[in-house]
């Protein structure tokens, strides 16, 4: 759309809005264990987190910093390098998150 002579027109980009970050005390997140497409390289998957993407971003650097290793955070999902589901559970509950160890 470029121009409209409508005084009542609303663009719409056809974009949903960011759902707000809950507090971290209501989140309940899962982490667990993924070995699946992934060249048989094991990764640590937190999933169930509810909020914008600026902070899984935020979230997924302070994992990977306090684990000592490289991961990304995409499609609402954090992926921590390598088989630290223990130490992801203890420093989020640490942070105040609600979280659990799943299947792996």
């Amino acid at each position: 759309m470029v121009y409209s002579t409508d005084p009542d027109f609303v663009y719409d980009t056809g974009s949903e809005p960011e759902a707000e970050t809950l507090p971290a005390a209501q989140q309940r997140l899962r982490v667990w264990l993924d070995r699946r497409q992934r060249g048989g390289k094991t990764v640590t998957l937190v999933r169930g987190f509810v909020g914008s993407s600026a902070d899984l971003e935020a979230l997924a650097r302070m994992l990977k910093n306090k684990c000592g290793v490289g991961g990304s955070a995409k499609e609402g999902e954090i992926l921590i390098q390598g088989d630290r589901r223990d130490r992801v559970v203890e420093i989020l509950t640490a942070a105040g998150y609600g979280c659990k160890k799943a299947g792996g």
